[in-house]
């Protein structure tokens, strides 16, 4: 199989915060090694590879001691490279899967047991289509049967429309990447107002990750900043951060994963703050059990 260029930088900068005890990572991937866990013939996007080695280094480096790891597209519905590397650090590190929208409770309970929390949902030109508002509804009332919730990545221009039925569902909902919002148009514009709007249910909770994927600017991604720490103040009982390591279908080279662990003075920054989004928040909603 023809693969990619790597995604990531190998020597990332140390970064200067110390992150509080228990720190986690909510939203990352692994890719391969493709020769155990190839990739989907379906997808598009074939990168190099990324394994749970290089992920678990940049970890250790950092100071993170929890982490989500997220399913990619790449690998398609087969779980079992996430399933890999959650299984390496049992209790610590948990999973969101990529399952159909028909997926059976059998499989759901299997994939609970291997320490899956969650099924994500894309609503990315780039990816495959996520499931229809009905398929999503008629999920989300099996869900909670399990203590699962969804995690929803979608357009920005998609988030006003997707709200009532995000608002109405009977399970927490994530929203990844500050809804891909373009740091450019400002905290008025329209997109960022519905995703505030959809934060008023207490059910509905988001990442304030992807600063690098919202600026259109160069590092640091000044321009971002706003809207993570506006999320943050606003929501902080219902943020998560992640690093996105190791960072698929990013606009340009790779960005350093040390800045982006130091883009959380700016966001978070009350110590306060730090503990809820790092550590408080996804305990509660991802319920680790080391």
């Amino acid at each position: 199989m023809t693969t990619g260029a790597q995604t990531y930088v190998d020597t990332p900068s140390k970064p200067a915060i110390k992150l509080p005890a228990g720190a986690c990572d909510t939203h990352c991937h692994v890719f391969g090694p493709l020769d155990r866990f190839p990739y989907a013939p379906e997808s598009k996007f074939k990168p190099g590879a990324a394994p749970k080695e290089r992920l678990f280094a940049l970890h250790d480096m950092a100071g993170i001691e929890r982490c989500v790891v997220v399913q990619s597209g790449c690998h398609g519905f087969d779980n079992a490279v996430t399933a890999d590397a959650i299984a390496a650090r049992p209790g610590r590190y948990l999973g969101v899967a990529l399952l159909r929208p028909d997926v059976s409770d059998a499989e759901i309970r299997r994939h609970d047991a291997q320490g899956f929390r969650a099924i994500r949902f894309n609503y990315m030109g780039h990816l495959a289509p996520g499931a229809t508002i009905d398929e999503l509804s008629a999920l989300a009332a099996r869900l909670g049967d399990f203590g699962w919730h969804l995690q929803i990545h979608m357009e920005a221009g998609l988030i006003a429309e997707m709200a009532p039925v995000l608002a109405s569902l009977p399970v927490p909902v994530v929203i990844d990447h500050m809804g891909r919002v373009d740091a450019s148009l400002g905290l008025d514009q329209a997109p960022f107002t519905a995703l505030m709007q959809l934060l008023e249910n207490d059910h509905v909770w988001v990442k304030v990750s992807g600063c690098e994927r919202s600026s259109r600017q160069d590092a640091p991604y000044a321009d971002a900043l706003p809207y993570a720490r506006k999320l943050v103040e606003t929501y902080s009982e219902r943020v998560l951060w992640g690093t996105d390591w190791p960072h698929p279908n990013f606009r340009a080279d790779p960005p350093d994963d040390g800045v982006l662990f130091d883009l959380l003075q700016a966001i978070a920054p009350t110590p306060a703050l730090l503990q809820a989004l790092m550590v408080d928040n996804p305990m509660r909603l991802y319920k680790f059990t080391a």
